[in-house]
């Protein structure tokens, strides 16, 4: 019984494993307006398979650069946009998920500002877009799936750690960052709990100027965030939860 197995573990060992199978990489880049709320970003695509369909931004990885050289790469030509917050999101790797060839995809998901970017389609895109996360269109491939994973993730993560701030502009009024959690959490949050929350770790620094109104009313100050603070922080073991 003891040969057979080292007889059979010699004959895996001679058996010639062939593997072929390509690495791309695909962004769920979130945007987030006071007008137009939480939204993602999506590109049509401009050759087959699914040729017209609304898909994320991504592609093969080239054999001289990284997962993370390929993303950005791959962001800025097919849609022009340059991102700051990239995260590893997972890895999807069913064997049928792409009708051409078998095609492990490695997620990321990123946060901008819609407004500091004008879209622009380019390489295999016809055009690019934003969707509001609550009217999103049909997407090619498996990406809705990759989509819902990275809603779950950002809701999460956004609970535990200040990641919003990368969706607001440099000064703001407190009322935005608290509609931007509301968004995000797709529910209405104590506003007053909420700020107490936020302000009491001191990496949110109110300013001495005002919030510019449209209509009458009382404009509050703007606020903005202290990544160094929040930094330190966190080496001393911050307990950030929303």
């Amino acid at each position: 019984m003891i040969l057979s197995s080292i007889k059979f573990s010699l004959y895996l060992s001679c058996v010639k494993v062939t593997q072929n199978i390509k690495v791309s990489v695909d962004a769920v880049v979130f945007g987030y307006t006071s007008e137009e709320g939480l939204s993602i970003l999506f590109i049509k695509r401009k050759i087959d398979p699914f040729q017209g369909s609304w898909a994320l931004p991504g592609g093969l990885v080239l054999n001289n650069e990284s997962l993370e050289e390929a993303v950005e790469r791959e962001l800025e030509e097919e849609s022009g946009v340059k991102i700051n917050y990239l995260e590893q999101l997972y890895s999807f790797g069913h064997p049928k998920r792409d009708p051409r060839n078998r095609v492990l995809s490695v997620a990321y998901f990123g946060l901008v500002r819609p407004t500091a970017f004008r879209l622009k389609a380019d390489t295999d895109a016809m055009d690019a877009a934003w969707f509001h996360i609550k009217d999103l269109p049909e997407l090619a491939f498996d990406h809705i799936d990759i989509v819902n994973k990275a809603i779950t993730r950002l809701k999460a993560k956004i609970t535990y750690e200040p990641i919003g701030f990368e969706l607001l502009g440099k000064k703001f009024p407190f009322s935005e960052l608290e509609k931007l959690y509301s968004a995000v959490l797709d529910r209405q949050i104590d506003r007053r709990n909420f700020k107490k929350k936020i302000m009491r770790f001191g990496f949110l620094i109110e300013t001495d100027e005002k919030q510019k109104l449209a209509g009458s009313g009382r404009p509050g100050n703007l606020f903005k965030f202290d990544e160094k603070k929040y930094f330190k922080l966190v080496k001393e073991g911050i307990n950030f939860e929303v």
